[in-house]
């Protein structure tokens, strides 16, 4: 699961810290509600299946592999895990609940406005923004010198005079 949560976060929202968050609070919320329709004790599982859905389908022509060196297509992962846990004698409720709310996010935010021409009812808010500014540029690291974090003075409402001269010279 962290490989591929990690590449949603390295891939499609790299640099975008708003968006992503806005993807995990949306489905939070989701499985909040859904969590008064059907008694869901522990959401966490739910969550990451959510985000791994939205990873697959975004991803959906790219060769995982699975266990026993089985390799499929990514958009049939969280189904295979869903199988998977049936198998092992679980009931798969919680990792069905986590694709239906991934497809929520998925559907709402990248089909219907791209492939059905519908309006786009997700859109991170602009608060999120202020708290989770969007980075620009490349990564800083080997090979590239780091950004400076030298502060700029403040220019607080006073004439800059220069630097002047010395008495006695």
């Amino acid at each position: 699961y962290q490989r591929r949560v990690r590449g949603l976060e390295t891939g499609v929202y790299d640099g975008k810290p708003a968006d992503y968050f806005f993807l995990l609070i949306f489905n939070w919320l989701a499985l909040i509600i859904l969590g008064f329709i059907i008694p869901l004790k522990i959401i966490g599982m739910p969550l990451v299946i959510s985000v791994l859905y939205v990873w697959c389908q975004i991803n959906r022509e790219t060769v995982v592999q699975f266990w026993f060196g089985t390799q499929f297509k990514a958009m049939y992962l969280p189904w295979a895990l869903a199988a998977f846990n049936v198998l092992l004698g679980g009931n798969g409720l919680m990792e069905l609940i986590g694709i239906f709310v991934g497809h929520m996010f998925y559907f709402l935010k990248y089909k219907y406005p791209i492939d059905y021409g519908g309006a786009s009812f997700l859109n991170t808010p602009e608060i999120l923004y202020k708290y989770f500014p969007n980075r620009s540029g490349g990564v800083s690291g080997f090979g590239q010198a780091p950004a400076s974090r030298r502060q700029q003075p403040r220019d607080e409402g006073r004439h800059n005079w220069g630097a002047g001269h010395q008495l006695g010279q």
